[in-house]
């Protein structure tokens, strides 16, 4: 009998937006579970040692610069992955921008710039990762959503609309990679403890707020739980889950 296996002993995993909070977390994660970590960098001088805690679990970090609102950026720093390490078998994308503002008063170059990052950098990363993926004939995609995708927040419509889209852009993915030995995954997270969500959650009346909000366990979420459910769907245990997306929420929109 073969039991189910939580660890990416070996693998090659590339993290976009690793810098802090969420893709810091997740690289951590990936690297204590085996993995080596390409650190995807928005200004490869400031990754806040990541490299270095990553050396201490034992596995190599590659930092990347990688702003995936650039191309170039993109295509080099998967090359710079595959010169290094020869393959990628892990990919998670997860950089991505929220600036807030009621619709009425969205510019269109803040409008411009979400999509490019969270929707156009995603998807560029995903096309060239996927490219080498396919030729391996392997892989996991894990795409970091947001429960914005699910739920509507007030001040945050382009936002929201790209976390939706991500979402949907999982399931097409998945279909159509399946046949070549790819997984694609999307985790949904709800307010999280992170340098992005600090101003916000620094409101104690905003505070008070989303916790209730969170309705099965009041309590803001901390990096390490999403980190965890990217590791499960990186894993051999999530083999047979591909084009789904996960809610990280504490039950906010099952209520």
């Amino acid at each position: 009998m073969e039991y189910p296996a939580f660890r990416v002993d070996g693998k090659i995993a590339l993290v976009t937006g690793a810098a802090r909070g969420l893709g810091r977390a997740i690289s951590l994660a990936l690297a204590h579970a085996g993995a080596d970590v390409a650190l995807g960098l928005r200004d490869i001088n400031e990754d806040g040692g990541l490299g270095e805690e990553i050396g201490r679990l034992g596995r190599a970090a590659l930092p990347l610069q990688m702003d995936v609102a650039e191309p170039g950026q993109i295509a080099a720093a998967v090359q710079a992955t595959m010169d290094r390490f020869g393959r990628i078998d892990l990919l998670v994308n997860n950089a991505g921008i929220a600036p807030g503002n009621p619709a009425e008063d969205v510019t269109e170059a803040d409008f411009d710039r979400t999509l490019q990052v969270n929707l156009k950098g995603t998807f560029l990363t995903s096309q060239a990762v996927g490219r080498i993926m396919i030729a391996q004939g392997h892989g996991r995609i894990v795409n970091v959503g947001s429960q914005a995708g699910e739920v509507a927040l007030p001040g945050e419509s382009v936002y929201c609309m790209t976390k939706a889209a991500i979402a949907h852009l999982t399931r097409c993915l998945a279909i159509e990679w399946g046949p070549h030995g790819i997984t694609v995954n999307n985790v949904a997270p709800t307010f999280i403890r992170t340098p992005g969500t600090e101003p916000a959650l620094s409101d104690p009346a905003f505070e008070a707020d989303v916790i209730e909000r969170i309705a099965a366990l009041h309590r803001i979420g901390e990096p390490m739980d999403v980190a965890g459910a990217v590791l499960f769907l990186a894993s051999p245990a999530a083999s047979l889950v591909t084009g789904h997306t996960l809610v990280i929420d504490g039950g906010w929109t099952v209520r």
